[in-house]
């Protein structure tokens, strides 16, 4: 269901020929009330102590178009989309989801930035002007 919805989300953005998609992917941590014990492994000198636990963590995986309901925008439902993926389903999930963001993103079209370094080289033109010493 989440391939199919996010299939639908980069097909609706290409049709429409502008527009965003954010993909963010995090390791889904547990509430600590309902941990059942703090992990045995924290050391001092180890900083980076939660990040080996001793089971493999799931991940949350989301996606959404950016559209908010905020004054300057047309009154638009923010479509947003997640999904957990256990570590042993990790290989299927990350094949299936790369191949879905790759059609998704076969039209798209390099940002237009002559307009940009139009501006930065003005700003240069005005700030390397002839410089007076005392």
């Amino acid at each position: 269901q989440f391939f199919t919805r996010l299939t639908t989300l980069l097909e609706k953005t290409q049709q429409a020929g502008h527009g965003s998609i954010y993909l963010t992917q995090k390791r889904l941590t547990f509430d600590t009330a309902s941990a059942p014990s703090p992990p045995t492994g924290k050391v001092a000198d180890d900083p980076l102590w939660d990040t080996h636990p001793p089971n493999p963590l799931p991940i949350i995986v989301r996606a959404t178009d950016g559209n908010s309901q905020s004054k300057d925008r047309k009154k638009k439902d923010k479509v947003k989309l997640s999904t957990i993926v256990q570590p042993d389903d990790l290989e299927t999930f990350f094949a299936r989801y790369a191949e879905v963001c790759k059609t998704g993103m076969q039209s798209l079209k390099k940002r237009d930035r002559s307009k940009r370094k139009k501006d930065k080289s003005k700003k240069k033109k005005t700030t390397t002007g002839p410089e007076t010493t005392k």
